[in-house]
């Protein structure tokens, strides 16, 4: 091998331990992207998978809250970041992707969706969208850390901003099962093996008070879960009579042991495949 090979294989391995800056990507190519790392990029999303706003039943107050926080953000005024935890199946993402589609319709606003492994890039991905000429949600869906895992200090940029501060662009959305992100019962074994309990777990802890809102999602009653599918079935042109949606809802919620928003679609779905309708 000759010296000018030996110097092209160490510029191409330099170029991979250091890859280039990331182009800017077409804004307007999209309403929604994906932030991937390893090489850094936001990916556009064509089309959302996501359900309308007036179909989510049994969250009004939670609805109404992040919708009025995110049309204050989308105008350009002050905004928090937002927790959504609570029951699993109960419309948490669903509603921060219903809300983005409601008030992007009038407003320049994008949502980004960010992994919870691709935190640690984060700082990264602020420092693209910082001089954007547009106004970014970063979404983190089921948010939540185990013992040892260091990446909510990663989040923190986010939350907190460092010495820059957050981008005034820039506001985030995660959903969680938990309401202070990590397993109650890590918790406690923290408070009551370590030295100093407080401070072994006010660092964690306090992460989830650095988010302005906390929005909490509670089981459905049965009425709510009924009025979802009736919803659901109204919306699609699904003709069923109540007595039987009632009867077939109910025993469907029974096999599955739970009952929620994610259950009530399931069922639709199998109803709707069953009428023969197309979703």
């Amino acid at each position: 091998m000759n010296e000018r090979d030996t110097m092209t294989r160490i510029a191409r391995a330099l170029e991979r331990m250091s890859p280039p800056p990331l182009e800017a990507p077409d804004f307007d190519a999209a309403d929604a992207f994906v932030w991937h790392v390893s090489p850094d990029r936001l990916t556009p999303v064509p089309e959302v998978n996501r359900v309308a706003v007036d179909l989510l039943v049994g969250i009004d107050r939670s609805r109404d809250t992040l919708l009025e926080n995110t049309r204050q953000f989308a105008r350009g005024l002050p905004a928090n970041n937002a927790l959504l935890w609570g029951a699993r199946g109960m419309g948490k993402s669903s509603l921060v992707k219903a809300i983005h589609a409601t008030v992007a319709r009038d407003a320049p606003l994008k949502i980004v969706e960010v992994q919870r492994e691709d935190l640690p890039s984060i700082g990264r991905l602020l420092g693209y969208l910082r001089d954007a000429p547009k106004r970014f949600i970063l979404f983190c869906d089921d948010l939540s850390f185990g013992h040892d895992d260091q990446h909510y200090k990663s989040l923190k940029a986010v939350l907190d901003g460092g010495i820059e501060g957050r981008p005034d662009n820039v506001v985030f959305y995660a959903t969680s099962n938990r309401r202070h992100l990590m397993p109650r019962d890590m918790i406690e074994n923290e408070r009551a093996s370590s030295i100093s309990p407080t401070e072994a777990t006010e660092e964690k802890v306090s992460l989830s008070d650095r988010f302005g809102l906390w929005l909490g999602f509670h089981p459905c009653t049965q009425d709510e879960y009924l009025a979802m599918i009736r919803g659901y079935c109204d919306a699609h042109g699904v003709e069923i009579e109540d007595e039987t949606l009632r009867a077939e809802a109910i025993e469907w919620q029974a096999t599955r042991g739970s009952r929620s928003g994610r259950v009530a679609w399931q069922y639709f779905t199998d109803l709707a495949g069953r009428r023969g309708v197309a979703l």
